[in-house]
């Protein structure tokens, strides 16, 4: 118990709002004592063997850039969901296609914003190392419009923020004070570099995960950047490839898992059972993640096989059958624009492959019509739709400030 002990931050006495709080300073990186691996290795092995398949799955796509794109955007969603927003992957597409109105707006563009955080931070690490300075550059992109432009984008908090509750006095988690964030940010950013610890990058990557959390050292949108982490240093020592590999269905579908075991590591230190359903997570997300891709090949494949012995004139369908895979909700002017085809071409192609069933035209409107690609769209949405009503107000209130 007293090893234990040494791995629990300490609680310093700080004022906000009038009332003396008790905030947590945790302990730096790595866990004193060690991480105990030989109870983890095989759920590590798991989750390794897990993360190489998904990697290779370049091998198996003939567009590995799709699957990308379309991965990309399930993680924004998925991610903003579990902060209380109630967009879908179908409002955020239809919203980028200008198709047509989706949820409230707000929410829609926060999804957005994540979108262009994490594809700016994932290109960034060509140049600049995984870093504060990263964190800080994608947090501004993150907050740059919408509800969040008013909590110091790109900055790093100089007051008390909480988790829980209505103020720091009455919160379920207060982290570290403003004098202390950034002396817990070096140290994170020395243990992102540090090789002496020799820890697997998984486990590493789900310590610092935790650590981020635990920091929370912007005034808004850590939840979302803290689950960005785990992809982005993945990517920067090469464990993957390709930034495939998102948490965050798995956080949400086990949310209440989530939130306890981040708060029993800092109040007992038991690192070893958050790793076990970190891994656990890193497992199951890999192999789902690579069953859809393989379902999305094979949809694909069905369905240019169907037009091309069906169509009457393959080569436009298939054309507009291409725009339809990054632009699953598609009117005729975007799908002329995006397949450089004539407006009478462009209606013949959507005709034509509604007749076939691999679009259909939602709106029943003669003007401005939208076709979706349905099947795909299902294989996509699979574990999107938004919090229920109470889990909703449950994870804005464990997410605000």
């Amino acid at each position: 118990m007293q090893d234990q002990a040494s791995r629990i931050g300490r609680y310093v006495e700080t004022v906000s709002g009038g009332e003396v709080v008790r905030a947590y300073v945790p302990q730096p990186l790595p866990p004193l004592p060690p991480v105990r691996l030989d109870g983890l290795l095989s759920r590590l092995s798991a989750a390794d063997q897990a993360v190489g398949r998904l990697d290779g799955i370049s091998v198996l796509l003939p567009d590995k850039g799709l699957f990308l794109y379309m991965y990309v955007r399930k993680e924004a969603v998925l991610s903003s969901q579990i902060e209380g927003t109630q967009s879908t992957l179908s409002d955020l597409l239809r919203y980028e296609a200008e198709a047509a109105k989706g949820r409230p707006i707000d929410d829609i563009r926060e999804v957005s914003n994540y979108v262009d955080a994490m594809m700016y931070g994932l290109d960034r690490l060509s140049s600049l190392p995984l870093s504060l300075r990263l964190i800080r550059e994608m947090h501004e992109r993150l907050l740059q419009s919408g509800r969040g432009q008013t909590k110091n984008p790109g900055e790093f908090r100089t007051s008390q923020n909480w988790i829980g509750g209505t103020r720091p006095g009455n919160a379920l988690f207060v982290p570290p004070p403003p004098n202390e964030v950034m002396p817990c940010l070096d140290a994170l950013e020395k243990f992102i570099h540090e090789d002496a610890a020799s820890l697997p990058p998984l486990i590493k990557a789900g310590l610092l995960h935790v650590q981020f959390e635990t920091i929370h050292p912007f005034l808004d949108g850590n939840g979302r950047l803290g689950r960005l982490l785990i992809t982005l240093y993945l990517c920067s020592h090469k464990v993957i490839q390709q930034p495939l590999l998102y948490l965050s269905l798995y956080f949400k579908s086990r949310r209440a898992d989530y939130y306890r075991l981040l708060q029993e590591v800092r109040e007992n230190g038991t690192w070893e059972a958050w790793l076990e359903f970190f891994l656990e997570g890193v497992a199951s997300t890999g192999n789902e993640a690579f069953n859809a891709a393989t379902r999305i090949q094979a949809l694909i494949r069905q369905d240019r096989e169907l037009i091309a012995s069906k169509s009457k004139a393959a080569s436009s369908v298939l054309r507009v059958h291409e725009v339809m895979q990054t632009s699953p909700f598609l009117t005729a002017s975007k799908a002329g624009v995006r397949a450089g085809l004539t407006k009478p071409t462009i209606n013949a192609a959507l005709d034509q492959l509604q007749e076939l069933g691999v679009v259909e035209e939602i709106t029943k409107k003669r003007r401005g019509r939208v076709y979706a690609y349905r099947a795909y769209l299902a294989i996509l949405n699979e574990g999107g739709e938004p919090l229920d009503d109470e889990g909703t107000r449950k994870a804005a209130s464990i997410s605000k400030n």
